[in-house]
């Protein structure tokens, strides 16, 4: 039996559902969190994001209609890192989907990368 998952995941998001579909072929019961309506907390990601090995500019939907109507490509470069990480928490909308975690891997977004992440586990 592989660890149980979170997964953070908008339903109507193909590539969500494309990674659910992929997970669930690998065995895994994914715990799904509606990542608009309860998106991880300030403290949550700032648990996530070192585990991801990403910088926190990689966790913002760079093509997302939130993103564009903050201005954030302009305003992230002078933002804090806990200005960035509220930010995110307030609005899942601006967080690259899915998030997977199983408490000490994380992954962002879904493509090859993350297949492999997932599928050298147990």
């Amino acid at each position: 039996m592989k660890n149980k998952l979170r997964v953070y995941q908008y339903a109507n998001c193909d590539t969500c559902r494309q990674a659910v579909k992929w997970l669930k072929g690998q065995g895994y019961e994914p715990e799904l969190l509606p990542i608009f309506e309860a998106p991880p907390s300030e403290e949550e990601l700032s648990r996530l994001i070192p585990l991801s090995g990403l910088p926190i500019a990689k966790w913002f939907n760079v093509a997302g209609e939130a993103y564009r109507e903050l201005g954030l490509k302009d305003k992230l470069p002078s933002m804090t890192d806990e200005e960035k990480i509220r930010l995110l928490a307030s609005n899942g909308r601006l967080i690259k989907r899915p998030v997977i975690t199983d408490g000490k891997r994380v992954t962002v977004g879904f493509r090859e990368d993350a297949k492999a992440a997932w599928s050298k586990d147990i």
